[in-house]
């Protein structure tokens, strides 16, 4: 017998027959003799009609009202699958985030939890009831204004709710069997990856694989939570994200035990389109304007991925200064810097916005040599050319044109030899 809590993403409950699926194997669970806590995303694409429909309204909608907006399609399927679980015989019961004692702070549209006080629910559970709760939204502690967690933010109110019940395991299901080498809508070769480490999933989800939200993952790794990746319409075994190390069978060993043996060279390629690009221009070489350009950038509320500035040139004692950000904070974080940059003393800025980022992550990297030089190979003989280079010590990332980014994952997939024959069956919907 076991805690455990599901997550469903949109495209798992897109419709009514979706939806009867998904409550005939979370009475299946239950019927078993599990506990069973169920975190629910919007119906298929009800979050993006609302957002249209909100600027079809007004082109800058207030965000407290567009969060009271967006926490409607969460309450529509949670009430709808309570409602197909206890037509099957089993007793369920739905909540919102704020009922499920969801705590976050004021930042309306992307809210941070800071706190889960899961009284109801694990009163309705210990009654032998199922427990419905809509992800992706929570209640301020002082306001008690209804806030939303952003994109994937039912992932990660599934893991917090995992780590405040204390339960066994957070399945996160989905419209593909698990984690995989590479989006297997651009690699159907990609191999699924049957466990991997936190750190490696947190990379991944940073360099912009969607398979689970970074944030759900930065909590599964700090409350120790297990996350199992599976499919809402397979019964196969999915991905296991985890702090424990892939153990296979040594033959050698007495016995045949099991033990720890080195984690493959390779876990995946990531790749990211929503990124853009910001060149600074003309900056003085002189101490102290980076710092001012990045609390500028840090001031509208921007969040920087690479940073590459060029060697100065020595005749005019300026230098060009690059990053990347989300897409959707290109615009502020370019109208900050302007309204500066006299005061800065930069000539210029450059906004591109048609870019994409190709990661290559693995634990195992850091003790081979060669990775680079394969990475970067595998872009030559492809035609694609690179723009910038980060690294860490388990993750190579760059950046190139977006309209080269399919052939560059699929080229480097290929060179570190993580194809598989089997072709990677996806399900539908976005992979959420």
């Amino acid at each position: 017998m076991a805690l455990i809590v599901q997550k469903y993403g949109g495209s798992s409950v897109a419709d009514a027959e979706s939806i009867k699926r998904v409550a005939k194997r979370i009475s299946e669970a239950r019927k078993a003799g599990h506990d069973v806590v169920v975190v629910v995303s919007a119906m298929g694409d009800t979050t993006d009609e609302l957002i249209d429909l909100a600027r079809q309204i007004t082109p800058i909608p207030p965000s407290r009202e567009m969060d009271i907006l967006l926490t409607a399609g969460e309450r529509i399927s949670m009430s709808l699958l309570a409602m197909a679980i206890n037509n099957l015989g089993v007793k369920a019961k739905s909540f919102t985030g704020q009922q499920a004692g969801v705590i976050t702070d004021a930042v309306h549209g992307k809210a941070r939890i800071v706190d889960v006080v899961p009284g109801r629910i694990r009163e309705t559970i210990e009654k032998g009831s199922v427990a419905i709760v809509a992800g992706f939204q929570g209640v301020t502690q002082s306001t008690n204004d209804v806030t939303t967690l952003g994109r994937g933010g039912s992932d990660t109110t599934a893991v917090a709710l995992a780590a405040g019940l204390g339960a066994d395991v957070c399945e996160i299901y989905t419209d593909v069997d698990g984690v995989f080498t590479a989006d297997p809508r651009i690699v159907p070769s990609a191999r699924k990856i049957d466990r991997i480490t936190y750190e490696e999933m947190l990379e991944m989800a940073a360099s912009g694989a969607k398979i689970l939200a970074l944030r759900c993952v930065e909590y599964a790794r700090r409350y120790e939570v297990p996350v199992h990746v599976r499919s809402s319409f397979s019964g196969a075994p999915g991905t296991l994200v985890t702090n424990i190390p892939v153990a296979v069978v040594d033959a050698a060993a007495p016995n045949e035990e099991e033990v720890v043996m080195e984690a493959p060279i390779i876990s995946g390629v990531a790749h990211d389109r929503s990124e853009a690009k910001i060149t600074v221009v003309g900056v003085p070489d002189v101490p102290g304007t980076a710092a001012r350009i990045f609390e500028v950038v840090a001031g509208a509320g921007a969040n920087i991925d690479m940073i590459v500035q060029n060697i100065s040139v020595a005749s005019t004692g300026r230098t060009d200064i690059s990053f990347t950000l989300p897409e959707e904070d290109g615009p502020i974080a370019t109208t900050a810097l302007n309204a500066v940059r006299e005061a800065i003393g930069f000539e210029s800025i450059q906004l591109d916005d048609q870019i994409g980022k190709l990661s290559l992550i693995g634990a195992g990297m850091k003790s081979h040599p060669g990775v680079s030089a394969k990475l970067f190979g595998a872009l030559r003989d492809a035609g694609v050319n690179i723009e910038m280079i980060s690294t860490s010590e388990i993750r190579i990332s760059v950046v190139t044109r977006e309209d080269n980014l399919d052939a560059a994952v699929r080229a480097v997939h290929t060179a570190f030899e993580l194809d598989t024959e089997a072709e990677a069956v996806v399900y539908g919907g976005t992979g959420r």
